[in-house]
């Protein structure tokens, strides 16, 4: 049990030490299954922080830095509360977007967009959720009712300069933009790029790591380990 455990440690340690420091690389669990479809609860993912290039540095033009694109899975920070642990979700809205949902099916600049990766489940009917921005924004948290009034009209919203609308892949199952607002560009501070080990466990177990968590992976290691998962690159 012990040996299991030094493995996935040492797997983590070498997967970032391939990749570079920790000011380039980081390792980071997904916690909740609102990328389920893609990401699954307990995967452990390495994380590239050198993806976007920081606006306005020199930097940015010496190294191979990209701009965030539409389909970007991106790891941000919380905009509710950025010490919170960072969330990981897809773009669907980047500066200039029109981004409407028409019965859970997403309208960008008035053409429906192809998300072989979303996933839906037999959940109940939410109007406001299925066709996003309409409904009543008082229902929703004071961030994502303020983003209602300012940037939505004729029924679609229209993301602002520096701000990114993301959701998450298990559309009907997912805390995101429509709930809690956008994304602001200095949040975002990387992109998932490998799971290096996923780990079948609860969500409570992911965000706490308690005693009771580590006696679960040591105990049960090899069986709760997805094997399959190992190694899998993330593509957008």
């Amino acid at each position: 049990m012990r040996l299991a455990r030094e493995s996935a440690e040492w797997a983590a340690q070498i997967l970032v030490l391939i990749f570079a420091t920790t000011a380039v690389a980081m390792p980071c669990v997904i916690p909740s299954g609102s990328m389920e479809g893609t990401l699954m609860t307990g995967d452990h993912v390495i994380v590239d922080r050198l993806a976007y290039a920081p606006h306005g540095k020199a930097a940015g033009k010496a190294l191979p830095y990209e701009e965030v694109q539409r389909g970007d899975i991106v790891v941000f920070r919380y905009p509710l509360d950025i010490r919170q642990n960072y969330v990981k979700k897809r773009v669907i809205g980047t500066p200039g977007d029109r981004v409407r949902m028409e019965n859970g099916a997403v309208i960008r600049n008035g053409v429906r967009v192809n998300e072989p990766y979303v996933q839906h489940l037999p959940v109940p009917y939410s109007y406001y959720r299925d066709n996003f921005p309409l409904g009543d924004p008082a229902a929703l948290v004071p961030r994502a009712a303020a983003m209602v009034r300012e940037y939505a009209s004729s029924g679609q919203l229209v993301v602002p300069d520096d701000q990114y609308f993301v959701t998450g892949d298990n559309r009907d199952n997912s805390e995101d933009s429509r709930y809690w607002g956008l994304v602001p560009r200095e949040n975002i501070i990387g992109k998932p790029l490998v799971v290096f080990w996923s780990f079948d466990a609860p969500t409570e177990d992911l965000i706490d790591f308690s005693m009771a968590h580590n006696v679960d992976v040591a105990l049960h290691f090899f069986s709760e380990t997805r094997w399959d998962r190992t190694f899998k690159l993330i593509r957008p």
